[in-house]
């Protein structure tokens, strides 16, 4: 008996120890003006591979690369730093109202982990739409068959701090030009929404549908600072997700900020020369593997074997 319990013991912290092996990370980053400027500074670029690094999809915003060249030569130091993984990105189209400022939305994303399915520019400008956006959505599908969801879909938004609420509020209709589009609800909003503080008042909230409908989870908490600056504390940046579905595929509590300065051990000004912002990150629950399901399986037919011969 006492050997059969061992032998079960170490069956589970097998089981266990493959289960905890593998995370899904799910970042989103506002890198205050990323052009060629920063990308010929090596410590801000050598962060930013290092933040970078750490996720499966990571989503940028704030990319000013009008030259085309600061983006494919972060992904080229990316690529080198972490060689274990093969790193890609797709881009939106350069957004803006204005010529003098338009930035684009990038998600960077390891190959091994998700694979691209679709992708499109929402549509802001419709006949008869009212123009919501400054920087209209650019909404991507992932398959990542290593999660328990499987596939979802990422809406960005970087809102224009004066119409903060106005645009959190359309996204609403994102949402549902997603779901009439590739007839699924799996979807996950992120990015620097300028939801807290002076752009977004609290008696502003009942007019945002993501906010006032229960079925968006704001995974963020309000009293979260997500910004650099000793001065301000605010939760601009969030990650919102749609329905029990995709509730359930994350690993509960794990929606915070990370505090590269302070990880990294930088001091307020070098951080401050990576952004203004600390990214956002999720961690979605991983879907058990062909190992992982025989090991599950054989520790099963082991406990009823060992209560059987008690």
């Amino acid at each position: 008996m006492r050997s059969s319990s061992l032998l079960l013991l170490f069956l589970l912290s097998g089981v266990c120890g493959v289960q905890g092996a593998s995370e899904f990370r799910i970042c989103a980053f506002n890198l205050h003006s990323f052009g060629e400027s920063k990308a010929s500074k090596p410590k801000v670029m050598h962060t930013l591979v290092r933040l970078i690094s750490r996720c499966d999809v990571c989503l940028l915003q704030e990319v000013r690369d009008s030259k085309q060249k600061a983006l494919p030569q972060l992904l080229t130091q990316l690529n080198k730093y972490d060689s274990v993984h093969e790193y890609k990105a797709v881009a939106s189209e350069r957004l803006g109202r204005s010529d003098a400022y338009q930035e684009q939305y990038v998600f960077v994303y390891r190959t091994g982990s998700v694979t691209l399915m679709d992708q499109y520019q929402y549509p802001d400008n419709r006949p008869g739409d009212v123009d919501a956006f400054s920087r209209e959505p650019f909404v991507v599908r992932f398959k990542a068959p290593k999660t328990t969801i499987k596939q979802f879909v990422l809406i960005p938004q970087h809102t224009t701090p004066s119409n903060t609420t106005k645009e959190l509020d359309a996204l609403y209709d994102v949402f549902q030009d997603v779901k009439k589009r590739w007839k699924t609800e799996d979807v996950m909003f992120l990015g620097d929404f300028n939801a807290d503080c002076g752009y977004l008042p609290k008696k502003n909230r009942k007019d945002v549908r993501l906010i006032r409908d229960s079925a968006f989870l704001w995974l963020i908490p309000e009293k979260t600072d997500t910004t650099v600056r000793e001065s301000t504390s605010c939760a601009y940046d969030r990650i919102v997700v749609h329905g029990e579905k995709f509730a359930r595929a994350i690993v509960p509590l794990s929606a915070k900020p990370f505090n590269f300065q302070k990880e990294y051990r930088l001091t307020e000004q070098q951080a401050l020369d990576v952004s203004d912002h600390y990214p956002v990150e999720v961690l979605m629950k991983a879907g058990a593997s062909r190992q992982q399901q025989v090991s599950i399986s054989l520790f099963l037919i082991l406990l009823a074997f060992t209560f059987t011969c008690s």
